[in-house]
């Protein structure tokens, strides 16, 4: 099942600490949620005990997360990060704001991923919830014998289809979300 995602339908979402505001794309309650969220200035990150979180720079560059026991360097657009909730972590900002993907998800109900296609490149979907989601400009996604334009901002959620999905053009975050 292909189900297109209405961004008028995204729901706006105040970060836990104040600091700023997300955008859920799409969630489950207080299990998993995939999201879109400007880091506009330096500052802590929410607690997450007991969630895993990937992110991933969308638009920007520089973003530095730092930890009690180094960097994670997130400066460049496009590669996913991996970090736990409860790691305590305040951002630093390089070169100005920046928009980022998080994944999140409580690692005692789902395992989650995140993984970057461009045009040409595949990804296998296993069991579970996917969401395909194009950050910028537009991206045509090929799944299950059908193909979707998707518009900057524009996604779809994935559900119970086992067969591999093709970027054709552009640019596509796709998270994944599994039950453990």
């Amino acid at each position: 099942m292909i189900i297109p995602l209405d961004p008028a339908g995204y729901v706006r979402t105040p970060w836990k600490n104040g600091g700023g505001v997300t955008t859920d794309i799409a969630f489950d309650g207080d299990v998993w949620r995939f999201s879109r969220t400007p880091i506009t200035a330096a500052g802590p990150f929410s607690d997450y005990s007991g969630f895993d979180r990937l992110q991933v720079l969308v638009a920007g560059a520089g973003l530095v997360l730092q930890t009690p026991t180094g960097e994670i360097d997130v400066r460049r657009p496009f590669r996913p990060v991996r970090f736990t909730g409860e790691t305590p972590i305040v951002s630093r900002l390089e070169a100005g704001p920046v928009e980022v993907i998080n994944l999140m998800g409580e690692r005692s109900k789902v395992g989650i991923d995140l993984a970057i296609l461009e045009a040409g490149q595949q990804q296998r979907l296993g069991p579970g919830i996917h969401i395909a989601y194009c950050p910028e400009g537009q991206a045509i996604l090929q799944l299950a014998g059908e193909t979707r334009d998707l518009q900057a901002n524009g996604s779809v959620r994935i559900e119970n289809i086992d067969d591999v999905a093709t970027c054709r053009a552009g640019r596509i975050v796709l998270g994944s979300i599994t039950c453990v």
